[in-house]
């Protein structure tokens, strides 16, 4: 029996590396350009800094969210803005041809983010929570909730092969708080990379510096240099972990995460593979530093 010793450690060996070296494919899907960036930007980071593989796709081309510009012009900025963001992130960006404020949730809609899913080959599908003041954004939540299980039916979308496994879904985080609170299952500290998502952001100029603080009346607060520009955006959208978010974090980090100031939550959808802790810990490396 001695003689196979050598030769069964070796295998299990073979296998660990291998395990370590599969890449984890994660898709996030958002209403707009700039939606996944702002939700998941941090955690996109630390996917691909860890060499694993992120794709952001908008179900919108953006083309109405401006005060000034609208239509094909203001589209082909905000794509032009995705693509330069998507560097930043280190992540592919892609941007679907939907009408901003447009949004249904239709059959080829639904099959559009199917096709996205499979050919991505997704471990991990993340997008809003179908209840937000938006109504892109509901229902970007609602076509990926469609999509979850369908994946992995052969004779739906079946131009595109099914996936071998349902993948696990999730919602990125919010405030809203009917009919029910998001709830934090997972929560990633990115205060390593925050500087990184801000200045990604930042590559969104006609949201983050014209629009969105147009709608706020912050426009006349804007500065006009880059240096005070990420500062103005860094401030704006820095949030203290909320109570739920400083549970979760403990859960995954231990104690160290009273000191966390940024972090991105997700709350695991019922549609999708349900994971283990352990699981987790495999699909979101991070967590086991």
């Amino acid at each position: 029996m001695k003689r196979f010793v050598p030769v069964i450690c070796l295998t299990l060996l073979t296998t660990l590396v291998f395990a370590q070296e599969e890449k984890i494919n994660v898709i996030v899907f958002g209403a707009h350009p700039d939606d996944c960036d702002n939700d998941v930007g941090g955690t996109a980071i630390l996917f691909s800094k860890m060499g694993h593989n992120v794709k952001f796709v908008s179900l919108t081309n953006g083309d109405a969210g401006h005060q000034d510009k609208g239509g094909g012009e203001l589209a082909k900025i905000r794509i032009a803005e995705a693509k330069e963001a998507g560097k930043r992130f280190g992540v592919e960006y892609t941007v679907l041809d939907n009408h901003d404020g447009e949004l249904m949730p239709t059959l080829e809609n639904r099959l559009k983010v199917i096709r996205e899913i499979r050919k991505w080959n997704a471990d991990i599908v993340i997008a809003p929570r179908p209840n937000d003041y938006h109504p892109d954004h509901r229902y970007t939540g609602i076509l990926v909730q469609d999509a979850a299980y369908m994946v992995i039916v052969p004779n739906v979308a079946p131009d595109v092969p099914p996936l071998k496994k349902n993948p696990v879904f999730l919602y990125s985080e919010d405030g809203f708080q009917k009919p029910a609170p998001f709830e934090p299952d997972i929560a990633v500290d990115i205060d390593e990379v925050f500087d990184q998502k801000i200045y990604s952001m930042a590559a969104h100029e006609s949201q983050f510096f014209e629009w969105l603080p147009w709608t706020s009346g912050k426009l006349d607060n804007v500065p006009k240099d880059e240096k005070n520009r990420l500062k103005f955006l860094a401030d704006w959208r820095t949030y203290a972990p909320n109570d739920a978010t400083l549970e979760s974090l403990k859960k995954w980090y231990g104690d160290s995460a009273s000191s966390t100031k940024h972090a991105e939550g997700f709350e695991i959808c019922e549609y999708g593979k349900q994971p283990s802790d352990e699981e987790i810990r495999m699909l979101f490396p991070m967590l086991s530093k």
